[in-house]
């Protein structure tokens, strides 16, 4: 292994060892390992007496999430709380570790996308990689710009396990859902031929619709996680007459005999026509169509078509999400 690389997985390996933050009891390590898993701007700050506090994602303001943790450990008794780690790097002297750069580049582009590495995450490269964990955005309403948007936070343990985070962007201004599927089967095929070992597609929304017509191309991925699949609008949309039947057409699409999937539904969203109908759907996706299915369907205390993002289902189910797609033997609770 070169120095710089040896240098990276060490910084890396740094900032996510609980073990090397001084003064935590056990309590503080296990907090500390829940706060890795947060989302950016994050900070985390320790004491001598033993007292910590963190924040995450405080209006996307770094600098109010650095006071918030600080202000979270004084609250809880501490007399000299300093930051220990912020975002991707540790702080405290004489431990530091700064996270190596991401590149500032598209590994993937093409006329009305980009395949970006998201800088908030930690990175590898296609060689050193684990893998790389493709994350398609959902189509926000009225031409809303979504690239850029920060992956929702179930993502981490991958990150966490070695896989680079890749942001799938697309201009607002020309992604319909068959130019989106389109891109996504070339950029997963362009990483391939970069070196990545495995290839994981997750996305929420119209991104998890793309994700699962990805699996119409053996080979593509690995491993899909479709969290609120979706593409023909909310209620009251028109499109909601033919969503299910262009779900069937997905379903029976996909030939991926090795590929791992997981799908999430939710109550109470929106964005499903039809409940019921649609875990039918789903479940068809097992047997030789791809390799397994985890079906997470209406899972109990998440609702909305945003419920991904709620904290505790990464809490629940990061971990998990990751076994399965890896083939490990797991069974996710709730």
């Amino acid at each position: 292994m070169a120095p710089a690389a040896a240098s990276a997985d060490v910084a890396i390996a740094a900032l996510l060892d609980a073990s090397r933050v001084p003064y935590l009891p056990q309590e503080g390590r296990e907090d500390y390992r829940r706060f890795l898993l947060r989302p950016l701007p994050r900070a985390f700050a320790v004491s001598r007496e033993g007292a910590w506090g963190w924040a995450s994602g405080i209006e996307s303001d770094p600098e109010r999430t650095a006071e918030r943790a600080l202000a979270n450990c004084r609250r809880w008794g501490g007399s000299d709380c300093r930051l220990y780690a912020r975002d991707l790097a540790v702080l405290w002297p004489g431990l530091e570790a700064v996270a190596p750069a991401v590149p500032d580049r598209p590994l993937v582009a093409g006329p009305g996308y980009a395949v970006v590495p998201d800088a908030r995450f930690l990175w590898h490269g296609p060689q050193a990689a684990r893998g790389a964990y493709v994350w398609a955005h959902g189509r926000a309403p009225n031409g809303i710009d979504s690239r850029g948007a920060q992956p929702q936070p179930h993502v981490r343990p991958f990150n966490h396990a070695g896989y680079d985070v890749l942001r799938f962007d697309r201009d607002p201004a020309t992604d319909e859902t068959e130019a989106g599927a389109a891109w996504l089967r070339e950029a997963l095929a362009s990483l391939r031929a970069q070196g990545y070992r495995r290839i994981v597609v997750g996305g929420q929304s119209r991104g998890a619709w793309n994700a699962l017509q990805a699996l119409d191309r053996p080979g593509l991925a690995d491993a899909v996680v479709a969290i609120a699949p979706a593409a023909h609008g909310p209620t009251g949309s028109p499109a909601h007459a033919w969503a299910l039947d262009d779900l069937r057409r997905v379903v029976a699409a996909a030939q991926n005999p090795k590929a791992r999937v997981v799908v999430a539904n939710f109550a109470d969203d929106p964005f499903d026509p039809d409940p019921e109908q649609r875990a039918a759907i789903f479940r068809a996706l097992s047997g030789p169509r791809v390799g397994a299915l985890l079906f997470l369907d209406r899972p109990q205390d998440f609702s909305g078509h945003g419920a991904g993002a709620d904290w505790r289902f990464t809490q629940r189910y990061g971990a998990c999400l990751l076994d399965f797609a890896e083939g490990r033997t797991t069974r996710c609770g709730g």
